[in-house]
């Protein structure tokens, strides 16, 4: 997430029950404090704020590490997907004429311990990102993405550093994907052990790229604190998570406030920053986030009165949308639901799109599966069979709008194309039993499609499926919503029409996008999500659709898509090539995008969603 985007998971959440209750929670007799409900199972679970692809998420941005540790530069705001130059910790940086050099100026925020957020502390990641680019989830191989095109870093006084590159870059695109992605570190973080006196590795004053071993030390010791073993990943475990509120190391913040209680499944609870010497001071004194394990859970808290924001389930939804949203165009709400008169209903469109993606190396079904999904007739049979705006209409209750490609079209934005605004596989049971017979395999409906012409001429199965092969894949999604579950089980039934046989498993959060890293040897992951990509904000591409991006996690690769891609980080192009060929091409299974159906507490101020780029902002929320 972030610039430009972040693996989330964001499905609005859903519930099966009510309970009818009075106004009794903690939050409605106390006005010193704002008490949000997680989404189920999506919790924060990561401090450190250099991410690996499986814990880029909005909830570890948003809802943790941004509000104790300030990124360099803030992008969104109010309807906004721009730089807010307000919120941001350094100044607008000013590049040279060729763009190839970029000054940055910090404004002189204090980290809580009294030093000052300075240029060494911009270094510090700079080194970090040098020495482990990899370990980064925003990291996209080619020489683009920093600090690959990065020749040198100088600090020309303590506020002031100048980053030199190794060629010209689109100004617009290294702002928002590439300096936006830089969190200035504290110096006392610049060790290897608990025990080691803080700033002895060195890491931090080092020149640029002279110091990678220290380095890789340092950032190996602050991802185990934040539990993640980058040496051998299966051995994380959530222990560390208790330690998050006491730890030493998350003591030092520079953002509005400070951590005072975290665990695996308890209230992660923060209180104000006293030094905190930027904008937006915190005006309550506890922000809460509390977690739930279903939709129905929240809801009830909700009709009790327990949590002051939190999303309306799909399933307790009284009145559909007055008018459902498509893309480009947005919806008309309805009236909210009348057990939450105290609350306000809040539509919210996140600048996002959201999809499966498929494992193109996937070993499962004895090598099978990577072998099918590299047909792009048998994705386009999938999409086919993808019934987005009835899914839209009856499960989200037109609480959702269809997603063709890889660019948003909701809000309304020049970037999208005429052409996303059209299905190109639009729903079709018949056109995808043709491309399925029509490329050897004979289709069975309600049974499992056999390939009778292996090869790979035209008309043939395609290169690698035997003959004798059958049609048949895993899907493996999140559980907890009851929206998300309908919406997989009417997708089974619609691929059964043509002899697609899926297999559907469920699980949480952690068992299921745990599973979906990019494996170029080969893993047993197919379809697992789904995904939601926020972007921050140009949706161009590189992070998750070119080859061996970290959060690339199917693989997908063609020369085509990594040449559009390419022209849009290095030249001021529109993206209407890129997003029309990523659109047929189907480098993923495009889902629709549920709008997030905010109730917030009536009285609360601030706090109404209004930044698409799902920016958490509670130092702004005050009771009237």
């Amino acid at each position: 997430m972030l610039s430009s985007g972040a693996a989330v998971v964001c499905i609005a959440s859903l519930g099966t029950t009510v309970i009818s209750s009075t106004l009794s929670g903690a939050s409605a007799s106390s006005k010193t404090q704002v008490v949000l409900a997680e989404r189920p199972t999506t919790r924060p679970n990561f401090i450190f704020p250099y991410f690996s692809a499986s814990y880029f998420t909005i909830a570890n941005l948003y809802e943790l590490d941004y509000l104790l540790f300030r990124p360099l530069y803030w992008v969104g705001g109010p309807a906004s997907v721009t730089l807010n130059e307000r919120l941001s910790i350094g100044k607008t940086p000013a590049f040279s004429h060729d763009n190839r050099t970029v000054e940055i100026s910090l404004k002189g925020y204090k980290w809580s311990n009294g030093s000052k957020v300075d240029a060494e502390d911009v270094l510090f990641w700079m080194n970090i990102w040098k020495a482990k680019p990899t370990g980064y989830g925003a990291w996209f191989p080619g020489g683009l993405s920093m600090p690959t095109s990065v020749k040198a870093v100088r600090i020309t006084n303590p506020t002031t550093l100048t980053i030199t590159l190794d060629r010209s870059f689109n100004p617009h695109w290294l702002l928002y994907n590439q300096l936006s992605q830089i969190t200035p570190l504290p110096l006392t973080w610049t060790k290897t052990s608990s025990s080691a006196k803080a700033g002895s590795a060195g890491c931090a004053t080092a020149a640029f790229g002279t110091a990678d071993a220290a380095c890789v030390a340092v950032y190996d010791y602050l991802s185990k604190q934040a539990g993640y073993n980058p040496v051998n990943p299966k051995t994380t475990g959530v222990s560390a998570l208790s330690t998050y509120a006491t730890n030493p190391l998350w003591k030092v913040v520079d953002g509005p406030w400070t951590l005072t209680s975290f665990g695996a499944t308890s209230n992660v609870v923060f209180e104000p920053n006293a030094a905190y010497s930027g904008p937006n001071k915190p005006r309550v004194k506890k922000y809460i986030e509390e977690p739930f394990t279903s939709g129905s859970a929240e809801y009830n808290a909700l009709v009790a009165g327990d949590v002051d924001i939190g999303d309306l389930p799909t399933t307790e939804i009284t009145s559909p949308a007055a008018k459902a949203a498509t893309p480009g165009s947005p919806l008309k709400i309805g009236a909210n639901n009348p057990r939450l008169s105290t609350y306000s209903l809040a539509p919210f469109y996140l600048w996002g799109v959201r999809y499966y993606p498929y494992n193109f190396k996937s070993n499962g079904d004895t090598g099978e599966a990577g072998r099918l999904f590299l047909q792009l007739y048998i994705r386009q049979a999938l999409q086919h069979l993808v019934n987005q705006t009835l899914y839209v209409s009856r499960i989200y209750q037109g609480y959702a709008y269809p997603d063709y490609g890889p660019v948003p079209t909701l809000p309304k934005n020049p970037d999208a194309s005429k052409a996303e605004l059209v299905n190109p596989y639009p729903y079709s049971p018949g056109a995808a039993e043709h491309l399925l017979s029509s490329h050897g395999w004979k289709v069975i409906p309600g049974g499992t499609d056999v390939c009778e012409k292996p090869g790979s001429a035209a008309g043939d199965c395609g290169a690698g499926i035997k003959k004798g092969a059958k049609l048949a894949i895993t899907l493996a999604y999140f559980a907890g919503t009851s929206a998300l579950k309908t919406m997989m089980t009417a997708e089974k039934a619609s691929w059964s029409l043509a002899g697609i046989h899926v297999s559907l498993t469920s699980g949480s959060v952690d068992d299921v996008f745990g599973q979906v890293t990019p494996c170029p040897k080969g893993c047993s992951w197919e379809v697992n999500g789904p995904i939601g990509w926020v972007y921050s904000p140009d949706p161009t591409g590189e992070e998750n659709f070119a080859s061996g991006a970290s959060s690339n996690y199917g693989l997908f690769t063609t020369q085509r898509s990594n040449a559009l891609i390419r022209a849009t980080n290095l030249s001021n192009v529109n993206l209407t090539q890129y997003e029309n060929y990523l659109e047929k091409s189907l480098p993923v299974l495009w889902q629709p995008e549920p709008v997030t159906l905010y109730e917030v507490r009536k009285g609360l101020k601030g706090a109404i969603p209004t930044d698409p780029l799902n920016s958490v902002t509670p130092a702004t929320y005050y009771w009237s």
